[in-house]
């Protein structure tokens, strides 16, 4: 079978090779990958920039679909012909996370979705729904499911509350397409006049460009009428975080989800504490969290938003656009 693995850190290194077909063991599916999408923690992954100490060679991705083509003894979830996607984290089933679990995930520690054949425990994965494409439906593991739980885990989106978004990639277009359909009210930052049109056309009200506006925390307060956003999704970290703080309402909610802009800020933390906010930092979710988004999915009939999609042998441009950071949405690799 087809994979694509790193056998030394750096893009440069993503090539292509044959594996044999993976056999089975107890308890486990084997699915025929019909469609991966990225993150940009695969990137990271691959560039020894997530974790240095990532064995090697790696088969990257953490999201993929396709179609169980033969179950292991035991197996009761599933059979052959389903339609599924992996979990992240192939082991969390539900409930809280817990070191063990959040740390054994799909493309990095464990081998991920680049390849022809997938072998997953039957626990760590869910039926597509049914409106979706296998394209759609690789999209939903990581970013889909993150977005899920920012809105409705700890703090609940509420009709006619503010959420402010940062940038158009996976999770916050995701998060627009589901605050929409809770009936909240969106604020949306990017670099890109374009973008900002794009996600306008999805519903979100109110769009700032960040460049043309470097105080783009004020005049989400000015939108607000001074009040504050009540829910923000944070995935700069180090160069947003504290305007985050700044335009969040008292008694606000600021979801951290990464450190695209860096790991680590100076801020002043006594705003955090008089302005009574909530910090809350997210890790994907769990396969519960995917069943519920799922079910979420099927009942708004929501399709998930796909800027470009690559055929397998031209994964590493995959790779080389998400680095860019020039998509909206999601990047697919169709494998048919």
């Amino acid at each position: 079978m087809r994979v694509f693995e790193i056998t030394a850190f750096g893009l440069d290194n993503l090539k292509v090779a044959d594996h044999p077909i993976p056999e089975l063991k107890p308890g486990q599916i084997r699915v025929r990958i019909h469609a991966a999408s990225l993150n940009f923690r695969d990137v990271a992954m691959c560039k020894g920039h997530y974790n240095r100490k990532q064995a090697l060679p790696l088969i990257p991705l953490a999201d993929g679909a396709g179609v169980v083509d033969k179950v292991g003894r035991g197996v009761s979830r599933f059979r052959e012909g389903d339609r599924v996607a992996g979990c992240f984290a192939p082991d969390w089933i539900d409930g809280p996370p817990e070191h063990k679990l959040i740390r054994n995930t799909l493309g990095g520690p464990l081998s991920g979705m680049l390849a022809d054949y997938v072998i997953l425990p039957e626990q760590g994965a869910v039926m597509l729904p049914s409106h979706l494409s296998y394209r759609e439906g690789a999209t939903l593991p990581c970013a889909a499911v993150t977005a899920w739980n920012t809105l409705t885990k700890y703090r609940q989106l509420k009709a006619g509350d503010t959420l402010l978004l940062q940038g158009t990639g996976g999770v916050s277009i995701f998060a627009l397409q589901f605050a929409k359909a809770m009936g909240a009210t969106v604020i949306i930052t990017s670099s890109s006049d374009e973008k900002l049109k794009e996600a306008a056309s999805l519903g979100a009200d109110h769009l700032i460009n960040y460049k043309t506006c470097p105080d783009w925390d004020q005049k989400a307060r000015k939108i607000t009428n001074k009040a504050g956003v009540d829910h923000i999704i944070d995935v700069g970290g180090g160069n947003t975080f504290e305007k985050s703080v700044n335009c969040a309402k008292v008694g606000g909610f600021i979801a951290v989800l990464g450190a695209m802009g860096g790991s680590e800020t100076p801020m002043n933390l006594l705003r955090v504490v008089m302005n009574n906010l909530t910090v809350q930092g997210f890790v994907v979710g769990s396969r519960a969290d995917f069943e519920a988004l799922n079910e979420f999915l099927g009942t708004h009939q929501l399709h998930p938003v796909i800027s470009d999609t690559f055929r397998f042998g031209d994964a590493r441009e995959a790779f080389e656009l998400m680095e860019r950071g020039e998509h909206l949405g999601k990047i697919v690799i169709d494998f048919h």
